[in-house]
């Protein structure tokens, strides 16, 4: 049996130091060089989509883009744990600030899947379209992308989730992550090529009709899905000006830039930005009224957004090009996407809230 001597004399176990959180200028400078980072990878999506046959290597011009940004918010975010190394000696392992830690392994994976897709052009070539989609080593390159981008993200968590620069840094890295997945998912996207615009013989469809028709509205969904999961992550944990804003206008933004802006997809994008930012009042509006703890809170903004966003996207397809559906089609895509993104606010929403219901 241990006696009260020995057990005074025993080392008490060294207590963890506490790193200090990232301020808001640190998360600013993150997200202001993850934007730079995407603006490269913008560049390379529109060497992809339209100069391809001038390709044939890895080296480009735009490659050199995306990796001179992605090393400036790498070494950024080392950097901010270097900075730390007073408080904690071994910075590389315990000094990230909260949230930092995952993007410091997307720069890892990101650093790996790029070299393997340096090797990856090497033997197969440059791909283009889906293929360059479905690339493995893109894939992964998407992987470490999202988790470096969203560092801001959750550092804004990590903090509380206050309003102000703090807000609109947490905002700007969910946006960037969300932009990084869409272009792995822009075949699957309502954006491009506007599939209304085709033609379908309500009657008679050939099988081509039919095929259209059917990943269009598959393109609706699953952009609902795509928008509404990170625009309820916000929202459930409070109500963000510009945050419906922000995320359409970056996915929608990034796929029409990098096809050169045509005409009528272009002008749905736009009719699009407006309806989201009138969701974003709505939103901000109905917890003024109804609360931040209302009933059905997270299913009302799910429904809103699709109920919004969509008709107005439809209404921009018909004034720029000419919708060739018939109403039941695009009629049906905004009842389903409303049930959609209610679905989502539901299962988004909080069990003891749930309960309530």
């Amino acid at each position: 049996m241990t006696s009260i001597r020995e057990t005074s004399l025993r080392p008490s176990p060294p207590r963890a130091t506490a790193v200090p959180a990232a301020t808001r200028n640190e998360d600013l400078v993150t997200a202001l060089l993850g934007t730079a980072m995407m603006l490269g990878v913008l560049s390379d999506a529109w060497a992809h989509n339209n100069i391809l046959k001038t390709l044939e290597s890895f080296f480009t011009p735009w490659h050199a883009l995306l990796y001179t940004g992605f090393g400036a918010t790498g070494a950024w975010t080392f950097f901010l744990a270097y900075r730390r190394r007073h408080v904690v000696p071994e910075w590389w392992r315990d000094g990230w600030p909260a949230g930092y830690r995952l993007g410091a392994l997307g720069v890892v994976i990101f650093l790996l899947a790029g070299g393997g897709d340096m090797v990856w052009h090497t033997v197969f070539g440059i791909e283009a379209n889906l293929a360059a989609g479905l690339s493995p080593t893109h894939l992964i390159l998407a992987v470490g992308a999202t988790l470096l981008l969203t560092s801001p993200l959750r550092s804004w968590w990590a903090d509380g989730a206050g309003g102000g620069l703090r807000a609109a840094t947490g905002v700007a890295g969910l946006v960037l992550g969300t932009t990084v997945v869409s272009i792995f998912m822009t075949y699957g996207l309502a954006f491009y090529p506007g599939l209304p615009l085709q033609p379908y013989h309500a009657h008679t469809p050939t099988a081509n009709e039919a095929l259209q028709a059917s990943l269009g509205a598959a393109s609706y969904v699953v952009t609902t899905a795509l928008l509404v999961v990170p625009l309820l992550f916000v929202h459930r944990r409070r109500a963000t000006p510009g945050i419906a804003t922000a995320l359409v206008a970056a996915v929608a933004l990034f796929v029409v830039a990098s096809r050169e802006f045509p005409t009528a997809v272009t002008v749905a994008a736009f009719a699009a930005i407006v309806a989201a930012a009138l969701v974003d009042v709505v939103l901000v509006r109905l917890d003024k009224i109804r609360g931040d703890d209302a009933v059905l809170r997270l299913p009302i903004a799910g429904a809103v957004f699709a109920a919004l966003v969509w008709p107005a996207h439809l209404l921009g397809l018909q004034l720029g090009g000419g919708i060739r559906w018939p109403a039941e089609l695009w009629a049906g895509i905004v009842v389903i996407t409303i049930g959609v993104g209610a679905l989502l606010g539901g299962l988004a929403t909080r069990p003891a809230q749930m309960s309530r219901m």
